[in-house]
């Protein structure tokens, strides 16, 4: 089974976010909502009203759920205008009219009459944009609409994009495998894993508040200590940590995101004091340091067990290899699950 008991609801104006690994079965789920395959059970309902269950089924064209895939799917032989006004109805007087007032709000008019390989990728991207939303859909499913821009072009048109679906107060239904797209633009996402939805909420909320391990790695690196709980502890080098509601014996993984350990000088083998914020200090070298452009990335081979631990810090931090530091672990930071 690809897909298993999924189940949720996008509101109007709203941009709603299936994000997951390939596999998971994203792109089911919206291939689903279109009609272009049919569930084994359940049942989709639009406004209220059902479009398909396991007996009866409206056709796709018949949904009022517009399309948008990666490959644009423009029609090589007509023009922007007459992309745009494919699934228009109406006179030509009022077709020309909303075909005009979308190319103008995704700033695209002075291309109405060109053809789409006259177009760049991103200029085609809002065109398939344009008509998709043209015949004022009620919801519109997007899949992986933005892969195939160079990355450059990406933030932007995903700015662009997010503008005019406001405007227009459509449903939208995003699906996409890359956790910097979903955050950026998002109001709620639904995080697949084997098929199923394993935590849905505000893109502050998942990140902040991870349902286990997998999900915490999904939208970030992550460093991880494991450790087992002896008398509601569980000790580790940066001190012990509590564990009320975990019977003795329980393996844990603690998680903590490279931006969350701070970093000290050795001081003749000595490192700071323990604080109840940040625990007790943990002594490691310097493997390698790399400037990543925004941030510094350093990463620590700890005395305690050789294991690497990576911290990432703002700007220039570029410390030699071999040179010993002491890490620290920001304790409010830091996420424990059961060992899976």
């Amino acid at each position: 089974m690809v897909v298993d008991d999924v189940s949720f609801s996008i509101p109007a104006g709203q941009v709603t976010c299936l994000l997951g690994p390939s596999g998971c079965g994203k792109s089911t789920t919206l291939r689903m909502i279109a009609g272009v395959d049919m569930q084994d059970e359940g049942k989709i309902f639009v406004d209220g009203s059902l479009v398909c269950d396991t007996v009866f089924r409206i056709p796709p064209e018949r949904r009022a759920i517009g399309l948008m895939f990666q490959d644009f799917a423009l029609f090589p032989h007509l023009s922007v205008a007459d992309n745009v006004a494919f699934g228009l109805k109406g006179s030509k007087a009022e077709k020309r009219a909303r075909v005009e007032d979308l190319l103008e709000r995704v700033h695209l008019a002075k291309h109405i009459d060109n053809f789409p390989h006259a177009l760049s990728g991103g200029e085609q991207q809002r065109v398939a944009l344009a008509r998709a939303l043209a015949p004022s859909p009620r919801i519109l499913l997007m899949d992986e609409p933005f892969s195939g821009l160079d990355e450059r072009l990406r933030d932007g048109i995903r700015d662009e994009t997010l503008a005019l679906l406001k405007e227009e107060g459509t449903a939208v239904l995003l699906v996409t495998h890359e956790p910097h797209e979903a955050m950026r633009m998002a109001d709620e996402i639904l995080l697949m894993r084997g098929g199923k939805i394993v935590q849905r909420g505000a893109p502050y909320n998942l990140y902040n508040a991870p349902v286990d391990r997998a999900a915490a790695a999904f939208f970030s690196d992550i460093n991880v200590l494991q450790s087992t709980v002896q008398g509601a502890l569980t000790a580790t080098p940066f001190g012990d940590f509590l564990m009320p509601g975990h019977p003795d014996g329980t393996q844990v993984d603690i998680v903590i995101r490279p931006q969350h350990l701070k970093i000290d000088f050795d001081r003749n083998g000595r490192g700071p004091n323990p604080t109840v914020q940040d625990g007790t200090p943990a002594r490691g070298v310097v493997e390698r340091a790399r400037f990543m452009g925004r941030e510094s990335l350093v990463e620590f081979r700890m005395d305690f067990d050789g294991s690497i631990l990576r911290v990432t810090v703002p700007n220039v931090f570029l410390p030699k290899p071999g040179t010993p530091m002491w890490l620290m672990i920001r304790r409010d930071r830091c996420f424990v699950f059961p060992r899976k």
